[in-house]
């Protein structure tokens, strides 16, 4: 199947405050060891002061959640989720705490985060300039993490995430006067065309990480020891049984996070749903467009495909930025 790659007017720099985005920590002597029992990557093993990709899933397989995991120390973990899951997670992962030497809790407001996109983030940070996705490097109290950059029209659009304790010498206030603002919609265009989807409430229990190819992204680890849904995951991956895979989408009508997605080849089945979107506004004069991440049956990525309901607006199939990882 050729895709074609996204080609937009759309070429964003600058700093973000994201309300989207929340925090949690673990902390305790047993958070490295309660984490890597609970995650689909090993953070066990990570070193102090880089982050990884993971994903949170239920006995089902199905994924509640998804963090981007910093490794402070080997007793505090920093994870970065969707907002509106902050809390759920947090209830949810402290349910199994239980005699674990561990604390659960958000972190909100002991920590300022930050992005970072394009050349701001090439500025801020330049020694991850070249680094792989979910590396970090940590600068006094302070830490960059590299996120897979988004791909558009051939260029490569940097994006970083910045944590530091609220405070600490003013390092968030310090960035705000030294980089320009960016809104929320750039930056959630930029996360569309990384390909990347980080799980929402209107999307929690939705997908195996298969699904939103996380697989693909260094999201799951198939060495690591048990977590919850370990069996269903690996089973997805070993008896090549992958029926359904992200994929970028766009459409000049809205789009919604949790919108079903039909096929032309059937009516009444839906054959995928919207995992993450963003309005686009080319320039003044032109119809606005929604893009998105959309985890689609493979079949139906053969017929035309329409949002919302059999003969609804026509989707677009765009390239992703990375290589699928092929069935083991």
């Amino acid at each position: 199947m050729d895709l074609i790659e996204p080609h937009l007017k759309f070429s964003p720099s600058g700093l973000l405050t994201p309300q989207h985005w929340g925090l949690i920590l673990a902390e305790g002597p047993d958070a490295g060891t309660f984490l890597q029992g609970q995650l689909t990557n090993d953070v066990l093993l990570l070193p102090e002061g880089q982050a990884r990709f993971a994903g949170y899933c239920s006995a089902k397989g199905r994924l509640l959640g998804s963090f981007v995991v910093l490794k402070i120390s080997k007793e505090k973990y920093l994870m970065v989720c969707h907002q509106d899951l902050l809390q759920a997670m947090v209830k949810r992962l402290s349910m199994f705490v239980m005699r674990a030497k561990l604390k659960i809790s958000d972190a909100s407001a002991l920590y300022d985060i930050r992005g970072l996109l394009g050349e701001t983030a090439l500025l801020a940070c330049p020694a991850l300039k070249e680094a792989a996705p979910w590396q970090a490097r940590q600068e006094g109290e302070t830490y960059f993490v590299k996120l897979h950059n988004a791909l558009n029209a051939g260029t490569q659009v940097q994006r970083l995430i910045w944590l530091g304790l609220k405070g600490e010498a003013s390092s968030a206030a310090f960035l705000n006067q030294l980089y320009p603002n960016i809104t929320d919609e750039a930056w959630q265009l930029a996360e569309v065309l990384s390909g990347i989807s980080m799980v929402q409430t209107a999307t929690a229990e939705a997908f195996v990480p298969q699904m939103l190819n996380y697989e693909s992204v260094d999201g799951v680890s198939f060495k690591k020891g048990c977590y919850p849904g370990q069996e269903v995951v690996a089973r997805s991956q070993f008896r090549g049984t992958l029926k359904r895979r992200a994929f970028i989408v766009s459409c000049t009508a809205p789009m919604l996070v949790g919108q079903e997605i039909f096929s032309s080849e059937d009516a009444e089945q839906a054959c995928g749903m919207v995992s993450s979107a963003s309005k686009f506004e080319p320039i003044e004069g032109q119809a606005p467009e929604w893009w998105g991440i959309a985890s689609l049956q493979l079949s139906a990525t053969e017929h035309a495909l329409q949002l919302g309901h059999a003969g609804g607006p026509s989707l677009m199939l765009k390239s992703l930025p990375y290589p699928l990882l092929e069935d083991l």
